[in-house]
């Protein structure tokens, strides 16, 4: 037997279970089609694994070679991602993104119209995938009138896509729209969740982390450094005479500095591992993973200087015409007789004793049980 005679016989053992029914059987399987359809497009993880599922229904259960599903960018100019099934490779036009100007699948994107090509070959849009189809089927995939692509269906048979079967593949059009939205939705829910998240742990002054954030990266921090055997450092930084400054410049101008010091602090981390955070009132904190001692001792010096190097007006500090602050250092290495509120008690010691001694100043302590 050819070649010829071989891929005959081929597509007649692919499509007899649809030429042996009669036309109450083929509209059952048809009915089949569409309850699996409606279920696989429930089932998927991922919109994508969505998509395979149904292309993978339509071509094993029915004489469709080739089924597609061709999405658009949001603008609708581009096809950007194809999602196929069937025994044959779909020759595109390019690499995607390909322009809606080509092909029937585009002239289907321009006019939202389901394209019937009876006779591929008489077709100057139709792409040739192969030479075996001789007919397509092409909807809009389109949910509340936004177009998100196409569903596109090729048969080696020129009298597949009658009436009913049409019917039935606009309905998984719309099955696959509804996927479509719904995975649309879902991913816009995840991002807005994410910001809110993002939110509840900001502090809204500052914009630096807040105390619930820092409090859960200390706890994180804690571990991981008990794990590897790093020392962790952690700086809390004290602006001198807040109370005074509100007093003598409102709460406004008190505000303005505690952001200009949060960009300071920020700008005084190492990267992003170490977290800047507004740790309560006029105090912020700064947890620095993997930092010695000394490291952070110096980290402190240097802002302590750039706060007094950025002069902002302080006009009833006893200790300098511009607001200074104090900061408290500790840095342990982690072990596990201790907890995390011993590197807090340590800096906050260490504050305390700074602002005891003239403000002004950095001061560290020991962690008690190191």
């Amino acid at each position: 037997m050819s070649t010829t005679e071989d891929k005959g016989a081929d597509a007649r053992a692919q499509h007899a279970p649809w030429d042996e029914r009669n036309a109450a059987d083929r509209r059952a399987m048809l009915t089949e089609l569409l309850a699996r359809v409606s279920h696989e497009a429930l089932q998927g993880e991922t919109l994508e694994a969505v998509l395979h599922s149904i292309v993978d229904c339509v071509t094993r259960r029915l004489p469709v070679t080739i089924a597609s599903i061709i999405l658009l960018n949001d603008e609708g100019t581009h096809f950007i991602q194809e999602v196929w099934s069937g025994r044959l490779e779909l020759a595109l036009p390019g690499d995607l993104p390909w322009p809606v100007t080509l092909g029937a699948a585009g002239r289907c994107a321009r006019s939202g119209a389901a394209q019937l090509i009876a006779d591929v070959h008489a077709d100057a849009d139709y792409v040739p995938g192969n030479n075996e189809v001789c007919s397509e089927y092409i909807v809009p995939i389109r949910h509340r009138g936004r177009l998100h692509g196409v569903l596109n269906l090729e048969s080696t048979r020129g009298d597949f896509f009658v009436a009913d079967v049409r019917t039935v593949f606009d309905a998984i059009a719309d099955q696959v729209a509804g996927a479509i939205h719904l995975a649309r939705v879902v991913r816009e829910l995840e991002h807005a969740n994410g910001k809110l998240e993002q939110l509840s742990m900001s502090d809204g002054l500052t914009g630096i982390a807040n105390r619930r954030c820092f409090d859960g990266r200390l706890a994180q921090e804690w571990q991981r450094h008990l794990q590897e055997q790093r020392p962790l450092a952690l700086l809390l930084v004290d602006v001198d005479c807040f109370k005074a400054l509100n007093d003598a410049s409102g709460h406004l101008y008190g505000d303005e500095c505690l952001r200009e010091l949060a960009g300071l602090c920020s700008a005084a981390a190492r990267d992003s591992e170490d977290l800047v955070a507004r740790y309560g009132g006029e105090e912020l904190a700064l947890l620095l993973p993997r930092c010695d001692l000394q490291s952070a001792a110096r980290i402190a010096e240097n802002l302590r200087i750039q706060v007094m190097a950025k002069a902002m007006a302080h006009p009833n500090s006893p200790i300098a015409p511009q607001i200074t602050v104090s900061i408290g250092i500790s840095a342990v290495l982690p072990r596990p007789s201790m907890s995390a509120d011993a590197l807090i008690a340590a800096s906050d010691a260490a504050l305390y004793c700074a602002k005891q001694r003239g403000r002004n100043r950095i001061e560290w302590r020991d962690v008690a049980g190191a």
